[in-house]
């Protein structure tokens, strides 16, 4: 019966449950019971699934495209950066830094070549880079600021030269001490890149264009790394790296020459480079989901728990459809493989021309810090269509470092020189820089930026060597297709005289962007004292120079 005053009544509580779900009430009720159950006993459990699922789609897609006036890494404009933040959000974040070492991000605003952008993210990027800026904790001993004892050779660009090491993957507690002169061009002793909280300009940077604004980026990008070194230090030989990679069929990060403002702050020289991230890796040719190594990481095959491999890889790109299971196998079966199942069957799993060029190209830059270096340099690419790797590098700024005169069988170590002999990468590769004291705090110990790792250290020294490329250059199996891709390289790099070019064109965007003329002919002269010295070295090498007969 309706209320006298004519209002509907309101409905009684079990009648507005459904009608199907009163008749069926008692399994529901289970249902409901089971998982309360469920909850309380295994609600702090970790699941760590499989990803089953065969889609090949980014989830994470950019929604808001800031196209600006200019292309971002054209290297023939002049670039401008601003960045303007509270200096109460700083404080805190060098604070938080300098107590134990969290890289937040804060934000701040961003005008680009023109272009404005409110509320991006910026952070600190690298690791041993950093170290001065922590009061000297981990830094080197006996020298101001974390530098060398006794020799180091602080600020400006470093004798015999080609640009600073530092950044990250392989970061060196200052910068690093390129080739140059008589002798092959055997590095010295560490520059140190006196880095300081009062002088913003000067630090290592990754900018987020996305960190607060969901779906936002530059021209395509999410991220740009401003690399460590600036004005006379700005590390050209890193520059010099990507543009002849650039070409060759292998991926590399766009680079560009920019002046960057902080706030108040002089303007400062800087190089800007393309951050692998989720575009990056979806620019790989093929359907490939991409995984960047961890700095702290391993290659080891840990199991079949997904959860293990976290602290060793980051998936870029393809995140939810698809998952960790193909580096898993890869692992495995590079572990358990004997010599002659790994010389048969490397194909099955690995691009072997891709992945002979990566290790030519190498050698070639005189890259001490790649996937075997202590930073664990390299992402590997796993495509969905042929079931294949390949291994793709980055992170140059230890390139042309150490001996000119090494040849395609010879490891490369920080500092120059050709320890022990034998073929490039084997184990023990550059564990320990020359002149550099054992178990030395601030030697490179990777640092990737993203992963805060805490480095490749094992047991005082510095974690270096990679199994799959050790195994690849030790068998006879592959010493034909690393041949050819060695000798294709060295005349796309050096014979065709690209190296040379390069480095005019270097001089041109150093010049428009600021360095002092004479800090210019002085780092790049360096270099083509380098590029001059490996050309000639490996031009007599018979195993190089295709005007003479190749064995092996």
């Amino acid at each position: 019966m309706s209320p006298v005053d004519g209002t509907p009544r309101g409905r009684r509580l079990r009648d507005r449950v459904p009608v199907r779900l009163r008749h069926h009430w008692k399994p529901a009720g289970a249902l409901c019971a089971g998982l309360a159950v469920m909850l309380y006993a295994f609600g702090d459990a970790r699941v760590s699934p499989y990803v089953t699922s065969a889609s090949r789609v980014e989830a994470d897609t950019i929604t808001d495209d800031v196209r600006g006036t200019v292309g971002l890494y054209d290297t023939s404009v002049k670039h401008s950066i601003r960045l303007e933040y509270k200096q109460t959000d700083f404080d805190k974040m060098m604070k938080e830094f300098k107590k134990d070492g969290t890289k937040d991000s804060i934000p701040a605003d961003l005008t680009i070549d023109g272009v404005f952008l409110s509320d991006v993210g910026i952070r600190l990027k690298g690791n041993s880079t950093l170290m001065s800026l922590r009061g000297n904790r981990g830094g080197a001993p006996g020298g101001a600021e974390g530098g060398m004892p006794g020799g180091g050779m602080p600020g400006g660009m470093p004798s015999g030269g080609t640009g600073q090491r530092g950044g990250e993957g392989g970061e060196a507690a200052g910068g690093g001490q390129a080739p140059g002169g008589a002798g092959g061009g055997r590095g010295g002793g560490m520059t140190q890149y006196n880095l300081s909280a009062d002088k913003p300009e000067e630090l290592p940077w990754l900018v987020k264009i996305d960190e607060y604004v969901e779906g936002r980026a530059y021209q395509g990008e999410r991220e740009i790394s401003l690399r460590p070194g600036s004005n006379a230090q700005v590390p050209l030989n890193e520059a010099l790296a990507l543009a002849l990679i650039d070409g060759t069929g292998e991926p590399a990060e766009r680079y560009g020459l920019t002046t960057l403002k902080v706030n108040d702050r002089p303007t400062a020289v800087r190089l800007m480079v393309e951050n692998p991230d989720t575009e990056y890796a979806e620019a790989v040719d093929g359907e490939s989901v991409v995984y960047k190594a961890r700095a702290g990481g391993t290659f080891d095959y840990q199991g079949d728990d997904p959860s293990k491999y976290e602290t060793s890889f980051r998936q870029l790109n393809k995140v939810g459809s698809q998952d960790l299971e193909p580096v898993m196998k890869l692992t495995r079966w590079v572990e358990e493989s004997s010599d002659e199942e790994f010389a048969a069957g490397l194909g099955k799993h690995v691009d072997v021309d891709s992945f002979a060029h990566y290790v030519a190209t190498q050698n070639l830059l005189m890259n001490f810090d790649d996937m075997a270096g202590p930073g664990k340099n390299y992402l590997l690419g796993y495509d969905l269509n042929s079931k294949k790797f390949s291994v793709l590098g980055w992170d140059y700024n230890l390139t042309f470092s150490g001996d000119a005169t090494a040849g395609p069988d010879d490891r490369m170590s920080m500092g120059g020189g050709r320890p022990g002999g034998g073929r490039g990468g084997g184990p023990g590769d550059g564990d320990q820089p020359e002149g550099m004291p054992e178990g030395f705090p601030g030697a490179p110990d990777g640092g990737d930026g993203d992963d805060d790792a805490a480095g490749g250290r094992r047991g005082g020294g510095m974690m270096s060597g990679h199994a799959l490329k050790e195994r690849f250059l030790e068998l006879d199996a592959f010493d034909a297709v690393y041949r050819k891709a060695y000798q294709d390289l060295y005349e796309k790099f050096f014979a065709s005289g690209k190296a040379t070019k390069t480095l005019d064109d270097l001089t041109e965007q150093a010049t428009r962007a600021g360095v002092p003329a004479k800090d210019v002919k002085s780092a790049v002269g360096t270099l083509r004292t380098t590029v001059t010295q490996r050309t000639a070295a490996l031009a007599k090498d018979p195993s190089v120079s295709k005007s003479k007969e190749v064995t092996g």
